[in-house]
């Protein structure tokens, strides 16, 4: 092990590497993204976007996106990660809304699912439970 460690130092990637050790203090000065609202021809809003997929659920079908447990978005997501739930899915399927006291609590929107599993892949806590829907629906992007 020792000569990986002397062949690394002596490499020029050594001092990319030392350059780059501690870029965290750096990322207190970040500035949020300032994206364009949607104009309509090249860019859209969520609903827009969500219609042109022609997604169809059926109504009578049971959910197909379901909490392991419902505790954890609110006592866990929410504090530690500032509830990733309603960054990482495209559809905003899962938003924080005030509950009759004003605590936030987890509303899933399954209606809005473009079913791309990224809840079931990106969750932190592996909480969410994607399975197939019945009936063979998802998105069908003919009118795009």
């Amino acid at each position: 092990m020792e000569k990986y460690w002397d062949a690394l130092r002596s490499s020029w990637i050594w001092e990319e590497l030392y350059k780059s050790r501690n870029f965290r203090p750096a990322a207190q000065f970040h500035s949020p993204i300032q994206y364009p609202k949607p104009d309509g021809v090249l860019s859209f809003d969520i609903p827009t976007s969500l219609h042109r997929s022609n997604t169809n659920h059926e109504h009578d079908q049971p959910a197909h996106l379901q909490l392991r447990d419902p505790k954890i978005p609110e006592l866990v997501n929410l504090p530690e990660y500032a509830g990733p739930e309603s960054r990482y899915c495209p559809a905003r399927v899962y938003e924080y809304m005030p509950d009759e006291k004003g605590q936030l609590k987890l509303q899933i929107n399954a209606q809005n699912c473009l079913h791309c599993k990224a809840c079931d892949i990106k969750d932190p806590k592996q909480n969410i439970q994607w399975t197939a829907p019945e009936g063979g629906g998802g998105p069908g992007y003919s009118i795009m």
